[in-house]
C-alpha cells in the first residue's frame, strides 16, 4: 500500500519518454479532498533544483491539490527555461485537475543535474497520467515505481491510526539510493492522510518526524539538489486526530520509509545503526554519530569485516561536543571493544559479517541520546558512481 491507501487520493503514472527506463517515469498524486490541507519540507542544500525554488514557495499556502513527479532528470542547473517547464507543469496540472490555481500543485524531479527534461514529452504525460489516475493500490504502488532512478525496489508503507471515533490511514512512497545524506530528507517522499488536519499541525508534525528519521539517515555523505518530503491531508475520514498521536504515527511511517531507503542504498553490503548514548545534550549526540556516519575509514573497515574501533574515537574527536574521548565506551555487535579510551574485549569477539552492524557510543557526559544510520564504504558504491552520466 502507498499513496493511494488514504481515502481521498488517487495516482496515475506513465511512461512518458523522460527516461531509458521500460517503467512509469512520470507521476501524479492529487488530492480529491474534501480538505486540501499540506505540508512539505525541503532539502537544505543552497544549489536548489527549480521544481524546490517553486515549491517552496507554493507551499506559503498550506494548500496542496497535487503533487507532480518524474525520473526523468533534476531540472536542476537549467537555466531560465528549467524554472519555465516547472511552473508550465503546475499550470497544466492545475487547469486538468481543474478549479485549481498553480501554486497549489507541487513539482519534484529526481535524475541527471544539468540536462533540460523535453517539456512537450512532460506536458503529454502529465495528460495522459491524470487520465488514467484513481484510488486502486495498485495505481498507489505504480506511482512509487515511477519516481525510482538507482532504487532497486518500490519503497512504499501505510499505517493505520485507532481513534475513539474511527480509523485514520496514512500511505507513502518514497526514492533514493545515493546522495542519502540529511538536508532535510534526503530523497523524494510522499505521503497522504484522511486525517483532518489544518496545514499548520501537518507542518509542526511533519518537521518533528523527519527530524528524527529522515535527518538521521546519512548514507553516504552526499547532500542532494532536490530532497523534498510532502505531506497532504484530504480529511476524508472526518477524524480530527490529536496532534501528538498523529505526530507518532507520522514518525512511524516516516521510519519505516528511512529504513527501507537504508536497505537499499547504493552498493551497500552493511547497514549500520549508530546508537549515541550518555552525551551532554541531543545535538552533541547527533554530531558525534553524523561524524562516525561520514567517516570512510570507518565504514571500509566495516565493509572489510574490520573491528577497527581506533577509527571511531578517531573520528568522534573532531568534534566540538561536550565529551571526553577518552572517558568513552565503544561496543560493535554488542561487543565492548573500547572502556574508557582502553581496550576491552578482543576484536576477534566481534562478527561483522551479518548485514545489520550495530555501533553503541557511550559519551559518559550526560543523560541525552540520539540515533543515526549509515551504510558501509563498498567497490559496487564507488562503481555505481563511476560513470553516472554516461
Amino acid at each position: 500500500m502507498s499513496v493511494t491507501a488514504a481515502a481521498g487520493f488517487t495516482a496515475g503514472s506513465v511512461n512518458a519518454g523522460l527516461s531509458s527506463s521500460e517503467g512509469p517515469d512520470l507521476t501524479v498524486v492529487v488530492n480529491e479532498g474534501p480538505t486540501f490541507s499540506g505540508a512539505a519540507v525541503f532539502t537544505r542544500n543552497r544549489a536548489k533544483a527549480h521544481p524546490i525554488l517553486w515549491s517552496e514557495q507554493a507551499i506559503s499556502s498550506g494548500v496542496i491539490r497535487g503533487i507532480v513527479l518524474n525520473s526523468g532528470g533534476a531540472n536542476c542547473f537549467t537555466g531560465p527555461e528549467g524554472f519555465q517547464l516547472t511552473h508550465a507543469t503546475a499550470e497544466k496540472a492545475a487547469s486538468l485537475i481543474g478549479d485549481v490555481g498553480a501554486t497549489e500543485i507541487q513539482v519534484c524531479s529526481t535524475g541527471l543535474i544539468g540536462e533540460l527534461l523535453p517539456a512537450g514529452a512532460l506536458l503529454h504525460g502529465l495528460e495522459s497520467a491524470l487520465a488514467r489516475r484513481d484510488d486502486s493500490p495498485e495505481s498507489g504502488e505504480e506511482s512509487a515505481r515511477a519516481i525510482m532512478t538507482t532504487d532497486s525496489v518500490p519503497k512504499m508503507a501505510h499505517a493505520t491510526l485507532s481513534t475513539p471515533e474511527g480509523d485514520i490511514t496514512l500511505g507513502g512512497m518514497a526514492k533514493g539510493a545515493g546522495m542519502l545524506a540529511p538536508g532535510l530528507a534526503t530523497m523524494l517522499v510522499v505521503i497522504t492522510t484522511d486525517a483532518l488536519l489544518p496545514a499548520r499541525d501537518l507542518d509542526a508534525a511533519l518537521r518533528a518526524a523527519t527530524s528524527v528519521t529522515f535527518d538521521r539517515l546519512d548514507s553516504d555523505g552526499c547532500m542532494s539538489t532536490n530532497d523534498q518530503v510532502t505531506l497532504m491531508a484530504s480529511g476524508a475520514s472526518g477524524i480530527a486526530v490529536e496532534l501528538g498521536t498523529f505526530q507518532d504515527s507520522l514518525t512511524g511511517l516516516c521510519a519505516e520509509l528511512a529504513g527501507q531507503l537504508l536497505r537499499d542504498a547504493e552498493g551497500a553490503s552493511h547497514d549500520i545503526t549508530i546508537e549515541v548514548r550518555g552525551a551532554a545534550s541531543e545535538a552533541d549526540a547527533v554530531a558525534v554519530g553524523r561524524s562516525v556516519a561520514r567517516n570512510n575509514l570507518f565504514k571500509a573497515a566495516v565493509f572489510g569485516n574490520d573491528p577497527n574501533w581506533g577509527r571511531v574515537l578517531a573520528a568522534i574527536g573532531t568534534v566540538e561536543a561536550d565529551f571526553d574521548p577518552f572517558a568513552v565506551d565503544v561496543s560493535m555487535n554488542g561487543i565492548r571493544v573500547c572502556h574508557q579510551g582502553q581496550p576491552d574485549r578482543p576484536r576477534s569477539e566481534v562478527d561483522l559479517t551479518p548485514r545489520a552492524t550495530h555501533l553503541l557510543l557511550e559519551l559518559n557526559a550526560g543523560g541525552e541520546s540520539a540515533t543515526l544510520w549509515t551504510n558501509d564504504l563498498t567497490h559496487d558504491y564507488v562503481h555505481e558512481n563511476s560513470a553516472y552520466s554516461s
